[in-house]
């Protein structure tokens, strides 16, 4: 996503990508692959009942209600007011809201597998409940992307909405499904280094992205060298009358004050 989304905006919308901006889009595939040499394994959830139970612990209902608070402060207070040139509003509200996609397309996937198994996944009300949460969670995602598309640069808004949303996501597996019990101290490590090298990626790509860095001129940015101006004040001009007859020491200088 960071990496198609940032190349293609380049070329089909005429966005700037710089050669700091490429190496951004690397860094961050590099770090993805790192996170999912060393990701978590599932644990074994394989019935409705179980993801119920799961969905009831007092953990993810308080980790659930702290997103639905901040949601509401971000859609009806902070977006009105700052959403517009802070590019961070938008992407937190889809961010926020793909806790809930990411927990209902698990539980989903649980119900079509018991369908197909000739369990009565429709009768159970969890079902139900998972498809409208889906449904409204994925509705609002796509429409606040929308307008932070509309508003800021194509190359940014993906590669910031990545890092958002796989910080929820990683959150949301560590506190519902306990994914991170099971881990390693090297697996854990390694995956902090990716999502870390994935910061620092996108870091790249937002902070230098007006920066005329290529390939080409690369020698001449490292090596620019060229004087800083000096501003005089308008109402003193000194004009240096050249009289090569005359010392350095002793030639005249003429004062004239503008107004």
């Amino acid at each position: 996503s960071v990496l198609c989304s940032a190349i293609l905006s380049s070329y089909l919308l005429g966005e700037r990508l710089n050669l700091l901006g490429k190496l951004g889009c690397l860094l961050s595939l590099v770090g993805s692959t790192v996170m999912v040499i060393h990701a978590p394994e599932d644990e074994e959830v394989t019935t409705l009942e179980e993801m119920t139970s799961k969905l009831k612990e007092p953990g993810f209902l308080a980790y659930a209600a702290i997103l639905l608070a901040l949601c509401f402060l971000l859609i009806f207070y902070l977006a009105p007011r700052y959403g517009q040139s802070n590019i961070l509003i938008y992407l937190t509200i889809c961010s926020v809201i793909g806790a809930f996609s990411v927990s209902s397309v698990k539980g989903l996937g649980i119900a079509i597998k018991g369908f197909f198994a000739g369990q009565p996944v429709l009768q159970h009300p969890l079902t139900w409940i998972l498809v409208i949460t889906l449904v409204a969670s994925i509705t609002t995602q796509i429409n606040y992307l929308n307008k932070s598309l509309d508003i800021f640069n194509t190359s940014l808004v993906f590669p910031i909405y990545y890092v958002l949303f796989t910080t929820i996501v990683i959150t949301t597996s560590i506190i519902l499904f306990k994914e991170w019990v099971t881990m390693t101290v090297v697996d854990i490590i390694g995956t902090v280094c990716g999502f870390l090298t994935i910061i620092l990626g996108v870091f790249l790509l937002h902070a230098f992205k007006d920066m005329d860095v290529s390939l080409g001129n690369l020698p001449q940015v490292l090596q620019n060298e060229q004087p800083v101006p000096v501003t005089r004040d308008d109402k003193n001009i000194l004009i240096e009358v050249d009289n090569s007859s005359i010392a350095p020491e002793d030639k005249p200088k003429v004062f004239m004050l503008c107004t």
